[in-house]
């Protein structure tokens, strides 16, 4: 059976830059354990895959080439990216995750898409962990944690530019991930994103973390919309916006692959 697979690098408008996510739309669900093979032999950070119902809204369920992941906004980027492309009537879709409920997706201005996602805020952890303290080279001045991820926050840019991280150590903190942040020089505010535990040892792009850190970034300025970069080695550009309970998380997009798999 072939079953058409797109690859977009999600959160950058240059190819080869942003972080890639494969997306996988069909009629119905592959097995759980067919869209795990699949996602281990694309050795992505996230796959995507997406089945629509009737009423025209999509579900989305993300798998890294580990495991079934819960949350992912790069990959929602790029499913959202594929979809506009491929439907150009659209100006805005409704996608569904058990874990994360519905999200509205629009198209908007210069080849962005703004995600609508739950605000997951961060609060601060009393007793830090070894393990993220003995797992990370400079100290952070402090740590939070929300669902899905600690939070190491320094007070300088170039800190988290040059932290080290030790996977074995970090690995340890699962099921949680490690995000590392401070202000930023050019943009309002930095990231790198650790995750041995569950994908990887750094990811490129993470929207997810986003969710956290847009609002604990807009508590700390003062207002409510920022513009951020994840500074991995392909880096991305990420916009966004603190409305409340949610937070609107905006990224360009650019295709790189399209084709067929064989299953």
């Amino acid at each position: 059976m072939k079953i058409k697979i797109n690859v977009v690098d999600a959160f950058t408008s240059v190819r080869f830059k942003g972080n890639p996510a494969a997306v996988v739309i069909t009629g119905k669900w592959l097995s759980n354990e067919k869209m795990q093979e699949i996602a281990a032999e694309n050795n992505l950070s996230e796959t995507a895959f997406l089945v629509e119902d009737d009423n025209g809204v999509f579900t989305i369920r993300w798998f890294s080439p580990m495991t079934e992941i819960d949350f992912c906004g790069h990959a929602t980027l790029a499913s959202a990216y594929v979809i506009f492309s491929e439907n150009y009537q659209l100006s805005h879709i409704s996608l569904f995750a058990e874990s994360v409920g519905m999200m509205k997706i629009v198209k908007k201005d210069e080849g962005f898409i703004q995600m609508d996602f739950p605000n997951r805020m961060p609060h601060p952890v009393n007793d830090v962990p070894e393990a993220l303290l003995q797992g990370l080279s400079i100290k952070p001045k402090s740590v939070l944690k929300n669902n899905q991820a600690y939070f190491a926050v320094y007070s300088d840019e170039d800190d988290v530019l040059s932290v080290i991280q030790d996977s074995e150590q970090l690995k340890t903190l699962a099921p949680y991930d490690v995000v590392v942040t401070a202000p930023g020089t050019q943009f309002d505010f930095v990231s790198r994103y650790f995750w041995p535990a569950n994908g990887g040892d750094e990811d490129p792009v993470t929207g997810s973390i986003h969710t956290g850190l847009a609002p604990y970034w807009a508590k700390v300025f003062g207002r409510s919309k920022l513009m951020a970069y994840q500074a991995s080695k392909r880096g991305g550009i990420v916009k966004c916006e603190v409305t409340g309970d949610r937070v609107l998380i905006s990224g360009q997009a650019v295709s790189y692959l399209e084709g067929y798999i064989n299953i």
